[in-house]
């Protein structure tokens, strides 16, 4: 009887082990540092983002007239479109993210490729308004203190860009390649916080350089 209780009992400990054991699916949240990571670089560099904004709202107290002037020529239609193109492009990330929760890796793969198409707009406005602003006005940050700031704010967060768009190819090809497992969509998530950074910082920048002025 005593022989009998005791497999028993070993036998439970066996399945309630082998369950234990078992891979969590795409839903299940592995211990994974990668979104408390990005989270944490998220907030550093918003924090030197923010003194920047406080920087340029302080000068331009200074010299109103001067920003104003030097807003005006901004165009705010490209300013406007810039802004429509990140948050669509935002918008098919979290699609993105919300297929790989669910398993789905050829959605996955499909929502960051038009994500990427998508995003790619604002990186060619953006150059057109360089070129404009440089090439065919000689204008540069050394221009005025207004110039300055628009091309620190906008060419840091230009830079931020670029690497948002590798980020995004680099989930595409890993999508491609590693199962669509637990660990997949707490890369795509991680890839997705930052990309909605770069969303978040142009929202801040773009009323700040081409509203502000133009509202006077």
């Amino acid at each position: 009887m005593t022989e009998t209780t005791l497999s028993s009992v070993s036998s439970v400990s066996s399945i309630r082990d082998a369950m234990s054991r078992r891979t969590p699916g795409p839903a299940a949240s592995p211990r994974d540092h990668r979104v408390s990571g990005v989270l944490v670089f998220m907030l550093a560099d918003m924090i030197v983002f923010t003194m920047i904004f406080a920087g340029f709202m302080i000068e331009r107290m200074g010299q109103l007239e001067l920003f104003n002037r030097s807003a005006a020529t901004l165009d705010v239609r490209l300013g406007v479109l810039n802004t429509l193109i990140l948050i669509a492009s935002g918008f098919l990330v979290v699609l993105a993210v919300h297929a790989a929760h669910a398993g789905r890796r050829a959605a996955t793969r499909r929502w960051l490729l038009l994500s990427f198409v998508v995003g790619a707009g604002f990186g060619i406005t953006k150059m057109t308004e360089y070129n404009e602003k440089i090439f065919g006005h000689g204008i540069t940050m050394h221009t005025n203190d207004f110039y300055m700031f628009y091309f620190t704010l906008t060419g840091a967060h230009f830079f931020h860009f670029v690497a948002g768009m590798i980020i995004l190819a680099a989930l595409w090809f890993k999508a491609g390649r590693d199962p669509a497992d637990a660990r997949l969509y707490k890369t795509v998530e991680a890839g997705a916080l930052y990309w909605h950074m770069v969303d978040l910082l142009w929202i801040f920048i773009f009323p700040m350089l081409y509203l502000l002025g133009a509202s006077q």
